[in-house]
């Protein structure tokens, strides 16, 4: 594990960052094996990275401060909803889908090769998982604030204990977003919270996962990976993350002063700085 802490930045976290104008892209359906799914692609011959959403401020629109950064860097930005989420069918009860499947359903309805998988929060678990099935199609793997879908064993009972019995009563943007961002920026806060309200009108039951995650499952992951927090993380402190990257091989580990559970929201510029550079140590 090589672990990077960052607290002196380039430019002030604390300042409010404006979103920047989106990068050109084709919204549409994938239609997949029992459902549709929203994405928008930048399109062009760049190495495609595919962008996973939360599940709490679950709209891909909310990866509008990377979208244009990393389509401008050369790559094509592929962002999508999972079932339930934004534009996207909702799961059925009887049968709600693996959601790595449908990943994985979607890279090949785009035909697209090997990808980048770029994650936050919930979208981590399913980027673990995919990871697990398929390695072979990806070239790196981004997991951020989460930690890495772990289902059982020593790191789900510690995650578990960080949260008390009121945590699904506390209002979404407490949990989310750090209190030093929630501070500074109330006007950004509001942009999150308009966005986060337009995620999950038509969710239902969560979909499966194909793999049982465990400390030891995880040792099983052989793509390069980049694990990222913040020193604020309600849900994926430092300490339970330096748990992950411990059974991650060769693994990476940035953890970012400052910033809650919604780092690629609340210091984009240094979460876009990182990727981006990881990424291109990890070429096609």
């Amino acid at each position: 594990m090589n672990e990077k802490v960052i607290t002196n930045q380039a430019a002030d976290p604390m300042v409010p960052v404006t979103m920047p104008e989106q990068f050109p892209a084709a919204e549409q359906f994938a239609v997949l094996p029992g459902t549709r799914l929203w994405y928008s692609d930048t399109g062009g011959d760049g190495e495609p990275v595919v962008f996973l959403h939360p599940a709490a401020s679950g709209n891909p629109l909310l990866w509008g401060y990377q979208q244009p950064v990393f389509a401008k860097a050369g790559y094509r930005v592929i962002c999508y909803a999972r079932r339930g989420y934004y534009q996207s069918d909702p799961p059925p009860r009887e049968n709600p889908g693996i959601a790595s499947e449908d990943l994985h359903g979607l890279i090949g309805f785009l035909n697209l090769g090997k990808v980048h998988l770029v994650s936050s929060a919930a979208g981590g678990s399913v980027a673990a998982d995919y990871a697990l099935s398929h390695p072979d199609r990806l070239l790196s793997l981004v997991i951020s604030n989460n930690y890495a879908g772990v289902r059982e064993g020593y790191i789900r009972e510690a995650a578990d204990a960080i949260r008390p019995e009121q945590w699904n009563d506390l209002p979404r943007w407490f949990r989310e977003i750090g209190p030093s961002y929630l501070a500074a920026n109330p006007e950004g806060v509001k942009q999150w919270v308009a966005l986060a309200d337009r995620s999950s009108a038509k969710k239902g039951i969560d979909q499966k996962s194909a793999h049982a995650i465990s400390a030891k499952k995880l040792e099983e992951i052989i793509v390069p990976t980049l694990l990222f927090t913040g020193m604020a993380d309600l849900t994926s402190p430092p300490s339970l993350m330096r748990m992950v990257a411990k059974h991650i091989r060769g693994s990476e580990l940035v953890i970012v002063a400052e910033s809650g559970h919604s780092l690629y929201w609340e210091q984009p510029e240094v979460f876009n700085r990182t990727v981006v550079d990881f990424l291109a140590r990890h070429p096609r």
